[in-house]
């Protein structure tokens, strides 16, 4: 059983910082994919994959963040956190960590064809931006 907890979101002016965490209770010890997806308010928006990160520490991210948002794990592979920097109106949304036993190739496509059955995912926590 997968249990994810986000915290860190809150309101953040335009050009500013936040930091994102992700409490997993979870089987790490095996082939994984750890990652953020983000969804904005409004009817059927689709869900955005942001960033993900294997159990054996590759990385991707979204065209839409390279360079501004950073995904990075304790040691023990148990916390996920996103720091987001040079935030943009267009980053307000939910954000939510995801775990897939499974290659992160996988997740992606998956996230992509608007499946659900790419991971398991948080409550999410909300990043309201200020301009």
């Amino acid at each position: 059983q997968v249990q994810l907890e986000e915290s860190g979101g809150g309101s953040v002016q335009a050009g500013g910082s936040l930091r994102l965490t992700c409490a997993a209770a979870a089987d790490t010890d095996t082939r994984y994919c750890m990652g953020w997806f983000r969804q904005a308010a409004g009817f059927r928006k689709a869900r955005e994959g942001i960033a993900t990160i294997d159990n054996d520490g590759r990385i991707i991210y979204a065209d839409s963040v390279k360079g501004r948002f950073t995904v990075s794990q304790d040691n023990d592979k148990k916390t996920l956190y996103l720091q987001m920097d040079s935030v943009q109106p267009d980053d307000e949304a939910t954000y939510y960590c995801s775990l897939a036993h499974d290659q992160c190739n996988s997740w992606w496509f998956l996230l992509r064809e608007r499946r659900d059955d790419f991971g398991s995912w948080g409550q999410g926590t909300k990043v309201t931006v200020s301009s």
